[in-house]
């Protein structure tokens, strides 16, 4: 039997469309001595190193290396909330531009549950980053009109050169199961695509691993291994966190719930309560408690 060929497949769009990432400037220019970067719920930090050397370091049982030193141009990111701190030389200190960064759901959004809490990677080593990094460096580099607006939405273009090379180099990056590790699957990433594309769509095992041109078995071994849940099971969670994400827009319950497979708005409410422990309307209330 010849092999099938696999179509291409944005592996990213219909994701971050559901789950939106947004980027603020926060600091641009030279550093010099210790600057400290607080943790914030729901913020993180992406930091471009254009020039020379620093050490970066983090308070004990941060679950990442106490100190890391860092001697070329690279970028830095941290998409969970975490405190971190830059040492510099006082004298020549190290040239940044730094971008707060706010993922919908915060901690909850699947990229910040799927990437470990820090991210190195020289400049070098990410494809096609050049061309963006010009123009970003570009508008940081003077005032104009306009300046922090195309500065934040430039950013947002090269935390998505970082999530494509992040894709094509999971394995390196010591990234070994989860969503990351299911998109840079080259069969795999089709069937989970299909489901964040169509979560309404009553989704089959036989289905699913046809979209993966791979047979049942196989297709649902390797889903678990790499994803760590069973194909249905991850096609809940899912759906539940799109839910979670339309009730907080706030969507109804009966509205949600035929855009993602449920007959009506019992049907949901039953699946979700079984994940989180609380109906839709109960969770929100805890999630958004009242002001005042």
């Amino acid at each position: 039997m010849a092999k099938q060929t696999l179509p291409a497949l944005d592996r990213l769009s219909s994701l971050l469309e559901h789950f939106p990432v947004t980027a603020n400037l926060y600091f641009s220019g030279a550093l010099c001595g210790v600057t400290q970067f607080d943790a914030q719920a729901g913020r993180g930090f992406f930091h471009v190193l254009r020039k020379g050397e620093m050490r970066l370091t983090h308070h004990a049982g941060a679950g990442v290396s106490r100190s890391l030193d860092i001697s070329e141009p690279s970028l830095i990111f941290y998409p969970q909330a975490l405190a971190h701190q830059f040492h510099n030389a006082p004298v020549d200190g190290a040239d940044f531009t730094c971008a707060s960064v706010y993922f919908a759901g915060g901690a909850s959004h699947p990229l910040v549950r799927a990437l470990p809490p820090l991210i190195v990677l020289p400049l070098a080593a990410v494809p096609g980053l050049k061309a963006v990094l010009d123009v970003l460096f570009q508008e940081v580099d003077q005032v104009r009109c306009g300046q922090r607006l195309i500065a934040d939405r430039l950013f947002v273009v090269v935390l998505l050169q970082l999530l494509r090379s992040l894709l094509d180099q999971a394995s390196e990056q010591g990234i070994s199961a989860g969503l990351i590790s299911g998109l840079a699957d080259p069969q795999l990433s089709q069937a989970i695509t299909a489901m964040h594309d169509s979560p309404q769509l009553a989704w089959t095992l036989e289905q699913l691993a046809h979209k993966a041109a791979m047979s049942r078995s196989a297709f649902a071994s390797r889903f678990k291994k790499v994803m760590g849940v069973a194909p249905a099971a991850y096609l809940t969670e899912w759906r539940i966190a799109v839910a979670k994400k339309q009730l907080l827009q706030g969507q109804a319950v009966k509205v949600i719930a035929p855009a993602l497979g449920y007959t009506n708005a019992s049907a949901l409410s039953r699946v979700f309560t079984q994940q989180t422990g609380l109906s839709p309307r109960a969770w929100l209330a805890a999630i958004t408690p009242a002001q005042g």
